[in-house]
């Protein structure tokens, strides 16, 4: 009979020593027989280099740059506001006060932003317009229609129509690709989402 072989003697590892804050606790996934840690890391956002086909589509591109970063504080404030009146008229059973509450937030918004919203260029106003959509998750034309009515909807479409404009314009991010990588850039998320 063959004898069996007897295990040679292994070496000892030299013993591991921890300081004050090596331990880590974390979870562990058993993965065919081995564990595995689960360590969890912050989203990497990995952005590429454009390449312009034209020193003239850079400088649409920095156009459109400029125009959403001075117009984004405008929709900002218009989804908040909406929000807010949206909460406001929930609350509110009562018609009168509901239409006060619509009042004054047209006053409000009225008396922060006419100056500057009259001074937008028609570029700006259009980007405005996606903006709002993008915040809020309704055209203009229909936020103007539930708040004051089909009427002034229409007027206002009217004139916006005489200026370029389109308010029942929806906002697609596969369409927009450039407002949504601007925005990603600047970190800017929709409290929408």
């Amino acid at each position: 009979m063959a004898q069996p072989a007897t295990p040679k003697p292994v070496d000892k590892p030299a013993p591991l020593i921890l300081g004050k804050y090596d331990t880590i606790k974390t979870y562990l996934t058993i993965d065919s027989g081995k564990l595995l840690p689960w360590i969890v890391l912050e989203d990497v956002k990995i952005n590429d280099v454009r390449i312009f086909k034209s020193q003239a589509d850079r400088d649409a591109f920095n156009r459109l740059r400029y125009n959403v970063l001075k117009v984004l504080p405008y929709a900002r404030f218009a989804g908040q506001r909406y929000r807010k009146l949206q909460r406001d008229l929930a609350l509110t059973g009562d018609k009168h006060k509901q239409k006060l509450l619509v009042d004054s937030c047209e006053t409000q918004i009225k008396d922060l932003f006419n100056k500057e919203i009259k001074n937008l260029t028609i570029s700006q106003g259009e980007v405005l317009i996606k903006l709002i959509d993008r915040e809020t998750g309704n055209t203009s034309y229909a936020m103007v229609k539930d708040m004051k009515g089909g009427f002034k909807a229409f007027v206002y479409q009217s004139v916006a129509r005489l200026f370029g404009h389109d308010l029942k314009e929806t906002y697609d991010p596969d369409q927009q690709k450039d407002i949504e990588a601007i925005l990603a850039q600047a970190g800017y998320t929709s409290s929408n989402d």
